[in-house]
């Protein structure tokens, strides 16, 4: 998908013409370098690549602005503490040429985007995203902000009953339904709030040519509460087969892997009306989730 796809009412127009003018007035030591856009399957930020080494990122709508500030003062203290590379700011670009909002240039992180249903190497993959979430749950919470997905599954409660609402007669809302209500009577998370990515999707992972987790992007969703959520990739991206292995390398209890697997169908209900026609291969990843919830919900 172009990168300058518009996904959101009122969102502003971004192009590379607008990212030259930006750097222009704010960066010119970065002027003479192209600036092309990066195909992305991303909804909050379009991404234009800056020469060989670097990257300019701008939000797309209000919600992602938001996350600049929190992913220029923490990712540089997060980095060390990680086992991947995460992207790494090189400057803050302020509002200008109406363009609304703040934006980073960072460094460019190579690497794909793991392919569903094509993983080389899905068990060794499930292990790397387990010592990346492990890794991340160590670091001192102090201080940290809170994540606006850490926190108990009840509070989305009526925006994934309005999804299921619009999306009768396209999916099994009957048996989502069940999954969900099933999950509400769940206990919540009664753990020490932790580190937390926030959006462990594929379009947020990079993958190494071996199949192995080569860099975790997109930290916009990044904070500090429950951090069951990045359990989603369970569903998002691995096969059914390596999921043991992921979820013994974290160690979830039978109420943490059910709450993982009713966020993973929450966000999914949710991407799919709103996405479906400005973003076809995100929804499409959101059906292929629901899916998988579905066949796994008797596990």
């Amino acid at each position: 998908m172009c990168a300058a796809a518009r996904m959101h009412p009122d969102e502003p127009d971004i192009d590379a013409a607008l990212v030259r003018r930006l750097l222009s007035a704010q960066f010119p030591q970065w002027v003479g370098l192209p600036v092309r856009p990066v195909t992305s399957t991303g909804t909050d930020n379009a991404m234009f690549r800056l020469g060989p080494d670097l990257a300019v990122r701008l939000p797309k709508v209000g919600w992602a602005a938001e996350g600049v500030g929190r992913e220029q003062f923490w990712l540089p203290r997060l980095a060390p503490q990680v086992p991947q590379p995460i992207p790494a700011p090189i400057a803050l670009g302020r509002p200008a040429a109406g363009y609304p909002w703040g934006w980073s240039v960072v460094r460019w992180l190579d690497g794909v985007n793991p392919a569903v249903g094509a993983l080389a190497a899905p068990t060794q993959l499930a292990r790397d995203l387990a010592g990346f979430i492990t890794a991340l749950r160590a670091v001192d919470p102090a201080g940290g902000p809170s994540a606006a997905r850490g926190v108990p599954l009840a509070s989305r409660d009526g925006a994934t009953r309005a999804a299921l609402g619009r999306l009768a007669g396209t999916i099994d809302t009957e048996a989502a339904t069940e999954v969900w209500d099933k999950a509400l009577r769940l206990p919540d998370y009664a753990g020490p709030p932790t580190w937390m990515h926030g959006d462990l999707s594929p379009g947020n992972l990079l993958v190494t040519g071996t199949g192995r987790l080569g860099a975790v992007i997109d930290f916009g969703l990044m904070g500090v509460g429950d951090p069951t959520v990045d359990l989603i990739a369970a569903w998002t991206l691995l096969p059914a087969s390596a999921r043991p292995a992921f979820r013994t390398a974290l160690g979830a209890d039978d109420a943490m892997w059910s709450r993982a697997r009713a966020w993973a169908l929450s966000i999914a209900l949710i991407v799919i009306p709103y996405y479906r026609h400005t973003n076809p291969p995100l929804a499409a990843n959101a059906r292929h989730v629901v899916r998988e919830v579905l066949a796994d919900r008797s596990a």
